[in-house]
């Protein structure tokens, strides 16, 4: 390809870019864990020398500012996913339990939202349905930045709360669930044929919390891929033709990842495994009363302070997640 030809194609030259800068990141990130390392050093050295124990809670804030380094970095090199760099498109929904989950909906798109925001991710609402009283239904949103997909990809699965639910009068404790699904924003042209019969295409009001950018006439569209029951919904564009686009480019992205796949333990794999949005299926619970505390169910990954987690606090998980996935490909 001509060097001309290549610029004059902004998904491939983009591609590039995204590598280039990936690679400068590392780059950077080394150097900066090298000179902390080096620090170490340098303090340990001078407190053997000089026998100065003041220069101890030093050292130990030096160390730790090198491992959080060093693990942060380490994490970044288990990202290695065909799809890890791509742009994430994630869609929660609340499970059985009316207006305490569709709240507990609205609870985790908060966090999504808040965890991206802290890593400068880009978010883009692209389907909404409020809950009837509280919270919301559904949620589909596109969050943008190098490595999205690879980091979220660890939260796909039904999600439980443990709380005293302000909408019970009784006071009384209670369970709720949502699940979430991760898929890869894929970009480039796939090569997927889709049969016009294969497609039941609904057009509905757009609701929820777009406000003016969101269009309230009845431009979203929901495309059912009859054969897969895949369900592709898109309501932020600014007319019925941009929103057919963009859902039929989520659906392509899905039919494509599926395709890809040799067996139904892979797909589960990309898509996040399919399971009831209910009890025995959680990958994680948030417990609120009578104790405090958020336990990842693969992993064992513990965090006591649910509050930092619920404002977006998930990388301890993510990191753990990524660990867990690297052994466990090693061992399989």
């Amino acid at each position: 390809m001509e060097a001309q030809d290549f610029w004059d194609d902004p998904k491939k030259a983009n591609h590039v870019m995204k590598e280039v800068k990936a690679l400068k990141d590392a780059l950077e990130s080394f150097e900066k864990i090298k000179t902390k390392y080096e620090d170490v050093e340098t303090l340990l050295e001078m407190g053997y020398e000089e026998n100065d124990e003041s220069l101890i809670p030093e050292v130990e804030e030096a160390l730790k500012e090198f491992t959080k380094d060093f693990d942060e970095f380490r994490i970044k090199t288990l990202l290695s996913g065909e799809y890890d760099e791509n742009d994430a498109i994630l869609t929660l929904h609340a499970g059985a339990g009316g207006t305490e989950s569709c709240d507990w909906a609205g609870m985790l798109s908060r966090m999504y939202q808040r965890w991206a925001e802290s890593k400068g991710f880009k978010i883009e609402i692209i389907d909404y349905l409020d809950g009837d009283e509280a919270g919301i239904k559904s949620i589909t949103m596109q969050i943008s930045g190098l490595y999205a997909y690879g980091y979220l990809k660890s939260e796909k699965g039904v999600h439980r709360l443990v709380r005293i639910s302000p909408f019970n009068a009784a006071g009384k404790r209670q369970t709720s669930f949502a699940s979430c699904e991760v898929m890869p924003n894929i970009e480039e042209d796939l090569d997927i044929e889709i049969d016009e019969s294969d497609l039941r295409i609904d057009t509905y009001r757009s609701s929820g919390a777009g406000g003016q950018h969101i269009n309230k006439t009845s431009s979203a569209i929901r495309i059912t891929h009859i054969p897969t029951n895949i369900v592709v919904q898109c309501q932020n564009e600014r007319s019925q033709h941009q929103n057919k686009d963009k859902a039929m480019q989520m659906l392509k992205n899905k039919l494509y990842l599926l395709k890809q796949q040799e067996n139904a333990e892979k797909i589960s794999d990309i898509r996040g495994d399919v399971m009831d949005n209910g009890w025995g299926s959680q990958i994680r619970s948030y417990v609120l009363q009578p104790y405090t505390m958020v336990k990842d169910h693969r992993t064992n990954e513990e965090v006591g302070n649910a509050q930092s987690v619920l404002d977006g606090n998930i990388d301890p998980f993510i990191n753990a997640y990524l660990k867990w996935e690297s052994l466990k490909g090693k061992n399989s």
